[in-house]
């Protein structure tokens, strides 16, 4: 990730930490860019902790933000990027399972002490290119686990969200959570009921969110890059898969997304889904998502199928299963949950559609070829063809019907004629007619056969009109 002046921001976080240092303050950077350096991963962005004050990080900066002052936080803006510069603390009394009721500025060491996790808790100077470890995480990170660093109970109770944080991390890098930290996860599950939606529902985006296909790079040192043995350390093809398993195994989903607790053991019929259950084919589609996938992939595909449990009905005869109507009730929890979640107005809308609209994709090659044009036409086609590919993938396999509708669609592109009508308003009421009811039925009819290949200019358009206006005068 390069700046508009071309100095990459790895460049301009290392500046900014030899600034402070030439000022006669100690710097590093910390947290997640420094473990995600030694795992051969490219940072999403650099923190920076040190011992000068906000009142001194503003003077040494020409450009800062002071968005947590009285927590020691600021934000120094280079090159039109943002950096948090934070100031060495300690906390305590923490009432709320959130913020901390008192903090004290302290030392490097102190600093690392009230982190999360110990893979999360490491100091590195990119002046020396030395790294400093004072909780055991450089060590965790080649064991490839997640550990908080002191009593797991006291972590947890600082802040609930580090319950999902866990599971998160221990997804996205590939690692196991230790034991005694699990075994706490597990014990004060309920304790995330206390976070805010907002703060679950971002968790949760990161949780499930697609594979980046984003190319790591190694640290800048002559200190080796940890290696992760025989499996490796770049990210799993998707982390949503075993994010999603994880959830379930810590005994967090019931209380963040209970509607799919009784997808985990509802049975369908195998000759569609030989994968079992609705729990197994929705894992099965969240390992499948590709790199760079859009944003509302995975909730399409997590909630596609919620309202399955809810439907199922078994053919007494022949043992089949049928989940009748799920796409409808299912749109509606879909938007329940989404909407409890806060999530954007648009999104939720683009979602349930999705959710609504998947079963339509098994009637395509019998579908009138105005209303197959319609599908395909539609604003949210890309990501529903998307979800119809990985529902195929992660179920029967059978990839037909996806790939007739690559082909219509491709088609459809080579008859740009096709996606503006033929004709509006203005051009019947030109030929007589008055606005109305009448006016409304006779545009979608003109349209219908313009997408039928019955009427293929305006001229033709204009004149079957007006033949219809004057014999329905």
């Amino acid at each position: 990730m390069a700046t508009t002046t071309g100095t990459s921001t790895r460049e301009l976080a290392a500046s900014i930490v030899e600034r402070l240092q030439t000022a006669g303050f100690a710097a590093f950077w910390v947290g997640g860019c420094v473990r995600d350096f030694l795992l051969g991963r490219e940072p999403q962005d650099y923190d920076i902790a040190t011992d000068a004050k906000p009142a001194q990080v503003e003077k040494l900066f020409k450009h800062t933000l002071p968005v947590g002052r009285k927590f020691g936080v600021m934000v120094v803006v280079e090159a039109r990027q943002q950096f948090q510069v934070a100031t060495f603390r300690a906390e305590a009394d923490y009432q709320d399972g959130r913020r901390p009721a008192k903090v004290v500025f302290s030392s490097a060491e102190a600093d690392a002490q009230r982190r999360d996790f110990t893979v999360t808790g490491l100091f590195y100077d990119p002046i020396t290119k030395k790294l400093h470890d004072w909780v055991g995480g450089e060590k965790d990170l080649r064991a490839r686990i997640i550990r908080t660093i002191g009593p797991p109970e006291e972590r947890f109770a600082e802040d609930h969200l580090r319950l999902l944080r866990a599971v998160r991390f221990a997804a996205q890098l590939g690692f196991e959570i230790e034991p005694q930290t699990f075994a706490a996860v597990k014990m004060l599950a309920p304790k995330i009921r206390l976070i805010s939606a907002e703060r679950i529902r971002d968790e949760l985006i990161k949780l499930f969110a697609p594979p980046t296909g984003r190319a790591g790079t190694p640290l800048p040192a002559a200190r080796p890059q940890i290696s992760g043995g025989a499996h490796g350390v770049t990210r799993p093809t998707s982390s949503a898969a075993r994010g999603l398993v994880l959830l379930r195994d810590s005994g967090l989903l019931p209380h963040l997304l209970p509607e799919l607790i009784a997808t985990i053991v509802c049975d369908q019929s195998s000759n569609y889904h030989p994968e079992g259950t609705v729990f197994e084919h929705i894992r099965l589609m969240l390992e499948m998502m590709p790199a760079n996938a859009p944003a509302s992939l995975p909730w399409a595909v997590i909630l596609h199928d919620i309202a399955k449990p809810a439907t199922a009905e078994r053919d007494a005869r022949t043992g089949a299963i049928h989940f009748y109507g799920h796409e409808k009730i299912g749109a509606v929890m879909a938007e329940r949950i989404l909407q409890r979640l806060r999530f954007p107005k648009k999104q939720i809308a683009e979602i349930v559609a999705c959710v609504r609209q998947h079963m339509q994709f098994k009637d395509v090659k019998q579908m009138r070829k105005a209303t197959l044009r319609r599908l395909l036409m539609r604003e949210t086609f890309p990501l529903e063809l998307e979800l119809h590919r990985l529902d195929c993938l992660g179920s029967h396999g059978d990839l037909e019907l996806y790939d007739f509708l690559v082909t219509q669609a491709a088609e459809l592109k080579k008859k740009p004629t096709i996606h503006p009508p033929l004709l509006t308003g203005k051009d019947l009421i030109k030929l007589g007619m008055k606005p109305g009811p009448a006016m409304g039925a006779l545009l979608n009819e003109i349209r219908e056969r313009q997408l039928q290949d019955e009427l293929k200019t305006p001229r033709q358009a204009r004149q079957w009109a007006k033949i219809r206006i004057k014999n329905t005068g």
